[in-house]
């Protein structure tokens, strides 16, 4: 394998990421603040299919991404609804969440588009293209580097680099603002942050919003940046890897971002490779298509150390009086 071969596996593997990158940070900031939320695959597909659905209608991408964040932020309202207001439990809200944005895209998208649930194939002025970032035709000539810039840095669509720049900001916002300090002790001891006469209720509904933005921005991505429209089920489990890679990254933002690359690198192999020779034997197709959600089973059995959630994660609040 040549070094060319590796950047673009790199470069393929950042795509692929970037919207575990975006769930995964959404799923940070529900949990630090003690809701967990299951319900990450349903606003990712309820974000890709209304953004896709809403671009090929007006002809612009911007359009589509409000509509697609719109939708994310709307389940993810009734999420923190039945969550925080009404003190269901979380998991079992979070998976209804899920059957319904399942059902839902496919019964609208047959009724709006008569495509079997999906949406038309988007046109270019209705998707976020790779943007060719300033030098890097000039540069590629320059040894290690330039290569390096050309074909892994430059190229991306904006939602790739504005989920890179969100793990700085989630981490800037965690752990370097009074609004990160109380969102974190929240999730940790609700009691002391209301006894210092700081609402439990906002702050855990500030963080479903956060989380259901970035899911939007997931969503999108998925339908408008790295394909050209929305397909049933698109979402293909990446919300429960998207858990799966928080639980990995011990709920921090730049561990997050190393656990998620994983996953998309993973897929890019997966995807570059479908036949693996090992000396004679040959790797089915099948086992690479399944490598990353091999490695979300073996996550998810406790195989990373240890991993210990917020305190207070998945319990309803009760003001005491």
């Amino acid at each position: 394998m040549d070094f060319l071969s590796i950047l673009q596996i790199f470069d393929s593997g950042t795509r692929l990421a970037t919207p575990l990158l975006f769930a995964c940070l959404a799923g940070l900031f529900s949990e630090r603040a003690g809701i967990f939320d299951i319900g990450l695959e349903a606003k990712i597909l309820v974000s890709a299919f209304l953004a896709a659905a809403v671009a090929t209608q007006t002809g612009s991408v911007w359009l589509g991404l409000i509509a697609g964040v719109s939708a994310s932020v709307v389940f993810s309202g009734i999420h923190g609804l039945a969550s925080i207001t009404f003190r269901g439990n979380q998991l079992i809200s979070g998976v209804a969440l899920n059957f319904l944005a399942s059902g839902l895209t496919v019964l609208i998208g047959q009724a709006w588009f008569g495509l079997g649930g999906r949406t038309p194939g988007l046109k270019p002025a209705e998707r976020f293209l790779p943007l060719e970032l300033p030098f890097a035709e000039s540069l590629s000539g320059v040894p290690v580097f330039g290569p390096i810039y050309k074909e892994l840095i430059s190229g991306h669509t904006l939602l790739v680099y504005v989920g890179l720049l969100m793990v700085p900001l989630s981490w800037f916002i965690l752990y370097r603002t009074r609004f990160g300090l109380r969102l974190r002790a929240v999730g940790e001891n609700p009691a002391a942050v209301d006894t210092a006469g700081i609402s439990v209720v906002k702050l855990r509904y500030s963080s479903m919003l956060i989380a259901g933005i970035l899911c939007g921005l997931a969503g999108v991505y998925l339908s408008t940046g790295l394909g050209a429209g929305f397909g049933k089920e698109m979402s293909a489990g990446r919300g429960y890897i998207a858990l799966a890679a928080l639980i990995f990254a011990k709920w921090r933002p730049w561990y997050a971002l190393g656990a998620t690359f994983l996953f998309g690198l993973l897929e890019a192999i997966a995807n570059r490779y479908q036949n693996i020779d090992l000396g004679g034997f040959i790797v089915p197709v099948q086992f690479m298509q399944a490598l990353p959600y091999i490695l979300t089973v073996i996550i998810l059995a406790g195989f990373i150390g240890s991993a210990i959630p917020p305190r207070a994660g998945g319990q309803p609040y009760v003001k005491e009086r």
